[in-house]
């Protein structure tokens, strides 16, 4: 079957605040995540693409506006069972408040079992986005054969989820996975079986370097390394 291309939105300004943007309207690209999206572009130069997919919010929106406006060809398609997981009540919240409520525990440990006060399950997030995938793969495939490339913009735990569900991963597992603001990653299907070829790849290291702790939290990559957590909805990768 087709090869589809992960593409995470750009660093936004809810990931430099800390917060957990969730659904939330108006959040888009800071001056860094409009760079990392202009340089996309280049970054995927050499890849032939038959179709773009993206979440419906405004931060992956605009980190497409520079492919789009460099392949003006490359027809777009809107899709909300790729959008940000439904975080209800703590959207919009601090990472560093989230971070004491009993639930976080179990986002973290046994995310399976997770479901967001006033919005959805970790579990349906997942399900949604493997879903539209799916049915997205057999789209390009009988449109562009089997040897197509399409392309997916969308949020940090989506993309994770997917990886998961690529790797045969339980769910549990997922938040060991981890994809920087504007990270490819690329998965191959089979009729038997996916193959997972990029992961996370931004072509930087500078997320690898401990970095001195901020005096106002946010969700750096900093937070993996410290407490063993995963940043919920994706960190802001090097800053």
């Amino acid at each position: 079957m087709a090869t589809l291309i992960l593409v995470r939105h750009g660093r936004s300004t809810a990931n430099t605040a800390g917060l957990l943007a969730g659904w939330t309207p108006g959040v888009a690209l800071d001056e860094r995540g409009a760079e990392q999206a202009a340089a996309l572009p280049g970054r995927l130069a050499g890849v032939p693409l038959a179709a773009a997919v993206t979440s419906p919010l405004q931060r992956c929106r605009e980190t497409l506006a520079p492919l789009l406006a460099a392949r003006p060809e490359l027809e777009l398609h809107t899709d909300e069972r790729i959008g940000e997981c439904h975080y209800g009540d703590w959207s919009g919240r601090k990472l560093a408040e989230l971070s004491e409520e009993p639930l976080m525990k179990i986002v973290q440990q046994h995310p399976s079992a997770a479901a967001f006060p006033g919005g959805e399950s970790l579990r349906a997030m997942q399900s949604r986005a493997v879903e539209a995938v799916r049915e997205w793969n057999e789209r390009i495939e009988e449109q562009h054969g089997s040897d197509a490339v399409f392309l997916m913009c969308s949020h940090g735990d989506i993309i994770k989820s997917l990886v998961a569900d690529a790797l045969g991963m339980h769910l549990d597992l997922f938040q060991r996975i981890h994809v920087d603001p504007c990270s490819v990653t690329a998965v191959r299907y089979t009729p038997t079986r996916p193959f997972v070829f990029r992961l996370g790849d931004t072509g930087d290291f500078g997320s690898l370097v401990r970095r001195p702790a901020a005096a106002e939290p946010v969700a750096s990559d900093k937070d993996t390394e410290d407490g063993g957590d995963a940043v919920v909805g994706g960190g802001a990768g090097a800053v």
